[in-house]
C-alpha cells in the first residue's frame, strides 16, 4: 500500500538534479545553476546498461592480466589479483587475503549484479518493495568510493619500493583495467535515476 505523501512530480514541481532547487513544470531551465530541467531522465536506463557492460568488460582483463610486476636482482615476477590472494594465503596472511578477495572480486561482482537488478526491476515495472530497492541503490553508491582500494595499494607500493637495480614494483596492465572498471561502474550507478523506482511502485498501486 502506497503512502499518502505527494511527490514533487504529482504536485507539478521539478527538482534540479544539479542543485536541488524546486521549480514549476513550465520552467525548463534552473534559475539558480542554469541546468536543464526534466521530470525524469528518459535515457537513464540506456546509459546504465552501456556503462555497466563497459565496466564488466574491463573487469575481465583486470583479473586475468598482472596487477603487479616485481623486479629484483635474481628474478622477475608478475602477480594477478587471484594469484596475489593465493600467495597471501600461502604465506599465512589469511586475513589480508580475505580483504583483497572481498574488495577486488566479491564487491565488484556484487555491484554488477545490484545495478543490473535495479535496471531490470525498473524496466519490468517490478512491484517489489520500494524501500529495499532504494536501500540497495544507496549501498551501491556508498561502496563505490572504496572500490579503488586495489589501485591505491598498487600506487603506494610502486612509489615506496623503488630501489634502483636492487628491487622495484611497478603496476601492471590490470591496474589500469581495474581502475576503468571501477570508474565505469560508478558512472553507471550515478546514471541510474532512482525516481523511476517511485514511478513503477505508484503506477502499480494505482492499478
Amino acid at each position: 500500500m502506497t503512502s499518502g505523501l505527494m511527490t514533487a512530480r504529482e504536485a507539478g514541481l521539478i527538482a534540479c538534479v544539479r542543485c536541488g532547487l524546486l521549480h514549476e513544470k513550465k520552467i525548463h531551465e534552473c534559475t539558480r545553476c542554469g541546468a536543464y530541467l526534466e521530470s525524469r531522465d528518459a535515457t537513464s536506463i540506456q546509459r546504465v546498461w552501456a556503462l555497466l557492460f563497459a565496466g564488466m568488460i574491463t573487469f575481465v582483463p583486470a583479473n586475468v592480466l598482472p596487477m603487479l610486476k616485481t623486479n629484483t636482482l635474481v628474478e622477475h615476477s608478475e602477480s594477478t589479483i587471484i594469484g596475489g590472494v593465493f600467495e597471501l594465503i600461502h604465506h599465512g596472511s589469511i586475513g589480508i587475503a580475505a580483504i583483497v578477495f572481498i574488495a577486488s572480486i566479491l564487491i565488484p561482482v556484487g555491484k554488477f549484479i545490484a545495478i543490473a537488478y535495479l535496471a531490470i526491476s525498473v524496466q519490468r515495472k517490478s512491484t517489489l518493495n520500494q524501500h529495499q530497492r532504494h536501500k540497495l541503490y544507496e549501498v551501491v553508491e556508498f561502496i563505490g568510493r572504496w572500490s579503488m582500494i586495489d589501485v591505491f595499494v598498487v600506487a603506494i607500493l610502486s612509489a615506496l619500493v623503488q630501489l634502483d637495480t636492487i628491487a622495484s614494483i611497478n603496476p601492471g596492465v590490470a591496474a589500469f583495467s581495474f581502475a576503468l572498471s571501477v570508474i565505469f561502474t560508478i558512472l553507471s550507478a550515478q546514471s541510474f535515476d532512482a525516481r523511476l523506482i517511485w514511478d513503477t511502485d505508484r503506477t502499480a498501486h494505482a492499478k
